[in-house]
């Protein structure tokens, strides 16, 4: 259920295009609280807010914030313009959005008949977190590829919340963010995942596309209740539109779960049973016993896609130089680097891909 606070602003923190995090202050003490300008208009010192505190009650790993409902006594003006997708619908912050793919946008004749992604490479992940390592591991050997990020609605679903994709979107490593399904927030709106991929190509003239879902998976500890299982589903759009699916691993050596040691069940669950179609599913050749692991874990995926097994040197280095902080479920790249090299892999793999 949710927790409600009322609070008042006592400072801004810092902000990033769509979202500003704030000081909050509360009877109970201080906190940090996000808000969504587009959404509830722009908190300011001394701004009574009503926030939704369930996220800090739980103890979220993924932006443990208080979240900003509204300013009761300054509301934002009512929206003008086009726009008739309802988004996160029949909840208290239905958004009402353009889609590229509705009559009233500029892009539907476009999409209209799109049918194919012209063999176009899209890389498959489980996590938020693998965006900025599969960007690192392409453009360490393909530098200036158009990539559009194609955000599914399996976690966060203001594209917003994601820092990251913010600034890689400022310094050209995206072309642009694409939310699908209920997501909403990103450069383009589309429907589905099918017509954010065909967005993606043809609206965006993307050359890559990566599809993940936004920050905050969410997973139950059993064999199908997890949001990463869309992954599979993934690769099956892609591949009916004509893409080229690659499919990036979820690796851990530090997870001290061991269901997500070595290779993760949730990839072995979406790319071995949900994924219908073939990919090349990426093997990276970590080195001694672990990578021993990873690769006779990794095997039975090849009884339905392509196994590509590919040399990870060098791509530590490059993960190095990371224009965004990387992080996956709280570790950073020395405390889990077999992680981000499996998703820099799949990068390096796709820049092979391209003409």
């Amino acid at each position: 259920m949710i927790r409600w606070r009322k609070g008042e602003v006592i400072a801004i923190r810092r902000e990033w295009p769509g979202a500003v995090e704030l000081d909050v202050t509360l009877p109970e003490g201080d906190c940090r609280a996000l808000a969504y300008p587009p959404l509830v208009g722009r908190p300011e010192p001394g701004d009574t807010v009503l926030l939704n505190t369930t996220a800090l009650a739980m103890g979220l790993g993924t932006g443990g914030y208080a979240m900003v409902v509204a300013i009761p006594e300054r509301l934002p003006e009512d929206p003008s313009g086009p726009g008739h997708l309802v988004k996160a619908r029949y909840t208290p912050l239905q958004a009402t959005v353009l889609g590229a793919d509705e009559q009233g946008s500029p892009h539907h004749e476009v999409l209209r008949e799109a049918d194919s992604l012209h063999g176009m490479p899209v890389v498959v992940a489980d996590l938020h977190s693998a965006l900025p390592a599969v960007l690192c591991g392409l453009f360490a050997a393909r530098p200036g590829v158009r990539v559009a990020y194609v955000m599914t609605d399996g976690g966060a679903l203001p594209a917003w919340f994601s820092m990251a994709a913010a600034r890689l979107r400022e310094i050209g490593w995206l072309c642009g963010v694409v939310s699908t399904g209920q997501a909403f927030g990103g450069d383009v709106e589309a429907v589905t995942l099918h017509t954010g991929l065909l967005a993606a190509r043809h609206v965006l003239s993307a050359e890559v596309a990566v599809v993940a879902q936004g920050p905050g998976n969410l997973g139950t500890g059993t064999r199908w209740g997890f949001s990463g299982v869309a992954a599979g589903e993934a690769v099956n759009a892609a591949s009916v539109l004509s893409g080229r699916p690659v499919a990036s691993l979820r690796v851990s050596e530090g997870d001290a779960r061991e269901r997500h040691v070595g290779v993760s069940h949730h990839s072995l669950t979406a790319y071995g049973r949900v994924a219908l179609a073939p990919a090349q599913v990426v093997v990276p050749e970590l080195p001694g016993p672990f990578g021993k692991r990873v690769i006779e874990a990794a095997a039975p995926l090849g009884s339905r896609h392509e196994l590509v097994h590919v040399p990870v040197d060098g791509l530590y280095e490059a993960l190095e130089k990371s224009p965004v902080r990387l992080s996956t479920m709280g570790r950073s790249l020395p405390q889990d680097p077999a992680s981000f090299l499996t998703a820099a892999a799949a990068g390096r793999h796709t820049a092979s891909l391209l003409p």
